[in-house]
């Protein structure tokens, strides 16, 4: 309030992701259907109809591309008013919220029944489990998936949402609580803790609000590695051969070997010139090609010539 449109629209950017679907033909047309539907009053009892607000919602998140839905459901706020639209982007008050909250481990087991939510919960669990192997917390540092699981949970009684108007923290967990579990209690504080205390998915929320999620640390980030120093005497091998020792010890030199015992002639370039390298090394692998004989074997077999050659005089002298 007292804030003209210009000013608010810089520092609401939920309110910008909203214009942007507006703009947009199909994410108008199936946010405002949703927003409809899940705010018409049945009764006095009944505020909405919750299946076929949920319905609509799946229709919208399915329907629409990332680019509008993302924007908001995960749009940065810096004061409360942003946060609380961004907080109503479900309609909470039908979607989400009821009167009393179920155990979370019933809401999990009701999701389990449906084949599509069950899926989609599995797809959450695998794209948003917090791990320390990587720099944000997330599976292969992949928000996007995290985020696209996270909004294919909308729409089921399992629906998560923010838990309030913060803008200091993010909340997130679905409308549930873990009272009345019993000896399952300590599975049940687990699972909601996948929602309420997953690093992976407050770090991917507030990467794509801040705008970092395209430029986020590499995917497989280089591991410092103690390389063994290069010596002269090292095979200089073809650029498309591995460099290891042990590949050329083994693969090399047992293709060749292989070639020899059965009698056959290397085929491709790629063994000739690796099989024709082995055979500086041994004198009796292809003697029919002297043209790949070294200068030290030319050398060798002219001394062997000219022995050969001394041999009758050496004979007739005795």
């Amino acid at each position: 309030a007292g804030m003209d449109a210009a000013t608010a629209s810089k520092s609401n950017h939920c309110l910008d992701a909203a214009k942007a679907c507006n703009l947009n033909d199909n994410c108008k047309r199936l946010r405002s259907g949703y927003i409809s539907t899940c705010n018409r009053e049945l009764s006095a009892t009944e505020p909405c109809s919750r299946r076929k607000c949920h319905k609509a919602l799946r229709q919208f998140f399915d329907r629409v591309p990332g680019e509008f839905t993302f924007r908001l459901l995960f749009c940065s706020c810096k004061d409360p008013a942003c946060a609380e639209r961004r907080r109503q982007t479900i309609v909470p008050s039908c979607s989400y919220e009821d009167k009393d909250k179920p155990n979370c481990l019933d809401l999990r087991g009701a999701c389990r029944t449906d084949h599509l939510c069950r899926s989609r919960l599995a797809d959450f669990h695998t794209n948003c489990q917090a791990t320390f192997q990587s720099l944000t917390g997330c599976p292969g540092d992949n928000f996007q998936a995290c985020l696209g699981s996270y909004a294919g949970l909308i729409g089921f009684d399992i629906t998560p949402n923010y838990v309030d108007a913060s803008t200091t923290s993010i909340t997130i967990s679905p409308w549930c609580s873990c009272k009345g579990s019993g000896n399952m209690e300590e599975e049940c504080e687990k699972f909601l803790r996948d929602f309420t205390d997953n690093p992976c998915l407050r770090n991917a929320i507030q990467a794509f609000g801040n705008g970092t999620d395209i430029s986020v640390s590499p995917k497989n980030p280089n591991l410092a590695v103690t390389a063994l120093p290069k010596t002269e005497k090292s095979p200089i091998l073809p650029d498309d051969v591995n460099d290891s020792n042990t590949a050329y010890d083994t693969n090399v030199i047992s293709t060749c070997s292989s070639l020899q015992e059965q009698g056959l002639k290397p085929n491709s370039s790629k063994e000739q010139s690796l099989c024709y390298s082995e055979a500086q090394l041994t004198t009796d692998v292809m003697p029919d090609q002297k043209t790949f004989l070294g200068p030290k074997a030319g050398s060798s077999w002219h001394r062997e010539s000219r022995i050969l050659l001394l041999m009758p005089i050496l004979l007739l002298g005795l």
